[in-house]
């Protein structure tokens, strides 16, 4: 999900490798060394499933991503839209792919060093180039980029990476702890600002209305005006208003950095690589999404019944979700790591998503501001909640249907080719067989 939406308030309040290789018994081989073929399919799983929970921060002013009271229905099948993507989707595949982040950045930081090359220059490379892209991305199409954000916290991510997998877990609860205090303290904040009976709480109710509420009119007409207008009011207003990566890092870096590393902890325990027994994925699956799922579904339910009171759409999205949250992503992980299938169709159009992720996500960007933005098709705020997600099957179906012809051609997606041939001050060879994971 965009995370810059959190920011508004805490400032507050405080190629083809998987056709071919796959699960075989407990372990998960290869056509080559130079690709995990799990982190590929669920990589491509995680970006399809980001575009559903981004939908709304596309096509809907920003207070619409957590409440639909803010814009887009909040009734029949727009509320059913709602309660589906919140249990199923909100939170949970933007931590998965950052599960993916941390453990992708660690495999690369582990065969820099393998080569004798400098692991730090490697890294930091190109996390600056990520950061390059994120801003461009940011400012001048869409205020919910994450990638600059990760930029930043792959920078502090790097310090961890010599660690053994039970120290990265550890280090990593430790910050879910931080980002859940941090989440309980603006729920008692904004549940005492409901009287609006002071100066002061009138403040911070109005101030938490902006994100998890019904923002005032003239700031909702705002918006709406400049991403219907043409491509430069869409920058002025981004400029204006969008949380910059180092706002983001500062307030809801905790959260990021709790998952990356738990990320490269599942590199390191084998877990994101298939060497763990098929009974152990299916324990923790269950487990995992049987908690996750029931606590999302008790959430939604809650929000619901108080009529999307902003209180409890805060409750429901920061206050009480934080570790539930991470259960989700782990869950889908192991989920996926079943589901995964050697030579299967669907396992190789996946595996081809995923190894070109990067540029699926930009393109997905590409494609909904040209439908909703006035430099396009002007559809922005046009649109309810339910009516957004026939996108959907469309976009995955260009996602999947794209991804492996390219691949099965070429070694990088072509914004994966840009990002790497930047980070080596060079170009990359992009004809000839699977290259190591970026």
């Amino acid at each position: 999900m965009p995370r810059t939406r959190l920011v508004h308030l805490a400032g507050q309040t405080c190629h083809t490798a998987a056709g071919q290789g796959g699960v075989r018994g407990d372990t998960m081989t290869t056509t080559t060394p130079a690709r995990i073929a799990a982190l590929d399919v669920i990589r491509g799983m995680a970006v399809m499933g980001i575009l559903v929970a981004n939908l709304p921060a596309f096509a809907l002013p920003e207070a619409a991503y957590f409440s639909p009271a803010a814009w887009g229905g909040s009734t029949g099948a727009n509320q059913l839209v709602w309660l589906a993507t919140f249990v199923l989707v909100e939170g949970k595949m933007r931590g998965l792919f950052t599960l993916l982040f941390g453990a992708s950045m660690l495999l690369v930081i582990d065969r820099a060093e393998a080569k004798g090359e400098n692991a730090a220059a490697v890294h930091y490379r190109r996390m600056a180039v990520l950061l390059l892209i994120g801003c461009l991305h940011l400012y001048l199409f869409w205020w919910g980029d994450i990638l600059s954000h990760y930029a930043l916290v792959g920078g502090i991510a790097f310090l961890f990476h010599r660690l053994p997998a039970r120290s990265l877990v550890i280090a990593g609860l430790l910050l879910l702890a931080l980002d859940w205090i941090t989440g309980i303290m603006g729920t008692l904040a904004i549940f005492a600002s409901g009287a609006r009976n002071t100066p002061t709480a009138i403040a911070t109710w109005n101030a938490f209305a902006t994100s998890f509420g019904v923002p005032p009119a003239a700031d909702l007409a705002s918006q709406i005006a400049a991403i219907r207008g043409g491509f430069a009011e869409g920058v002025a207003w981004r400029w204006s208003n969008a949380a910059g990566p180092f706002s983001t890092l500062s307030l809801v870096g905790p959260e990021t950095l709790s998952a990356m590393l738990i990320g490269m902890a599942t590199f390191r325990s084998g877990f994101i690589t298939g060497a763990w027994p098929r009974a152990r994925y299916r324990r923790w699956a269950i487990v995992c999404l049987g908690l996750s799922l029931t606590g999302y579904a008790l959430l939604g339910l809650a929000t619901i019944t108080h009529g999307f009171d902003q209180r409890w759409v805060f409750l429901g999205s920061v206050g009480a979700s934080a570790p539930i949250r991470l259960l989700g992503a782990i869950g889908y992980a192991a989920l996926a790591m079943l589901l995964i299938r050697p030579g299967g169709r669907l396992t190789a159009r996946l595996a081809a998503t995923g190894r070109a992720a990067f540029t699926n996500y930009l393109g997905t960007t590409l494609l909904m501001t040209f439908i909703f933005s006035g430099w396009g098709l002007g559809q922005f705020a046009r649109w309810d909640r339910a009516t957004l997600y026939w996108m959907v099957p469309i976009a995955w179906a260009i996602m999947l249907g794209w991804s492996r012809p390219w691949i099965a051609r070429y070694r990088f997606g072509p914004m994966e080719w840009v990002w790497r041939s930047l980070a080596r001050f060079a170009p990359q060879p992009m004809r000839g067989g699977a290259a190591a994971a970026d």
